[in-house]
């Protein structure tokens, strides 16, 4: 009968995405190169594999790489120090932006470069993001007030679980419904921060947003 070994130990690993524009792959891999070596120097250290980069459209190329650990507990200390984060800092010079996802280190989800901090995700740039949302919770908001005004709903409910039902009923709607809404219709506006846009698509995107709102403005003005 087989019998689960107790002591078995399962390896923590990290996958690592550097988005490197084309022609500074020389430097990246002379930069890359350091940093698994203070990886190497970590204890706990197993292995490191780089796959063959990836040329994009985009005019980047996407360098891949996988570092294994034998606890999550060494990988998180060497996550967590002075080296990688001084190494990531004088490597922001040659990739415009990296990710990493973490398995069995209980490390939170994808990660990358944009203004040194590593949890500012590879998404569109904040102030894309501030618009999209403001786009979306406005309306949600201005009408969601209207009509429990006009059914009295809620009328009479302690201010605070009142003010959290909106809150859920809001997020709900914002999430599951005009988000993923909008993130199709502007998609060609909502690009990756690391990847350039032309500047008239970012004002007609802007130009677009700005319209609308001002239009919502108007029609909740005459409410």
């Amino acid at each position: 009968m087989f019998k689960p070994q107790v002591n078995e130990i399962f390896y923590s690993s990290l996958i690592i995405e550097h988005i490197v524009p084309k022609g500074r792959g020389f430097a990246f891999k002379i930069w890359h190169s350091k940093f698994i070596r203070t990886a190497r120097l970590q204890g706990g250290f197993v292995r490191a594999d780089r796959c063959p980069p990836l040329n994009c459209a985009d005019g980047v190329v996407k360098w891949y790489s996988i570092l294994h650990f034998d606890s999550h507990a060494n990988l998180n200390r060497w996550v967590e120090s002075d080296e990688r984060k001084s190494l990531l800092e004088s490597g922001q010079k040659i990739f415009r932006a990296y990710r990493f996802k973490s398995f069995t280190t209980g490390l939170e989800g994808w990660f990358s470069y944009g203004t040194g901090a590593e949890q500012t995700g590879l998404g569109p740039p904040p102030w894309k993001q501030i618009l999209s949302v403001v786009l979306g919770l406005y309306p949600i908001i201005m009408i969601q007030a209207w009509v429990f005004d006009a059914l009295g709903v809620m009328k009479g409910w302690p201010p605070a679980i009142a003010m959290l039902a909106n809150n859920l009923i809001t997020s709900s709607i914002l999430s599951l419904l005009i988000m993923p809404f909008l993130a199709r219709q502007f998609s060609f506006w909502l690009q990756p921060a690391y990847r350039l846009t032309e500047p008239k698509i970012d004002f007609l995107g802007t130009a677009i947003i700005a319209f609308v709102l001002g239009m919502m403005v108007l029609a909740f003005n005459g409410v």
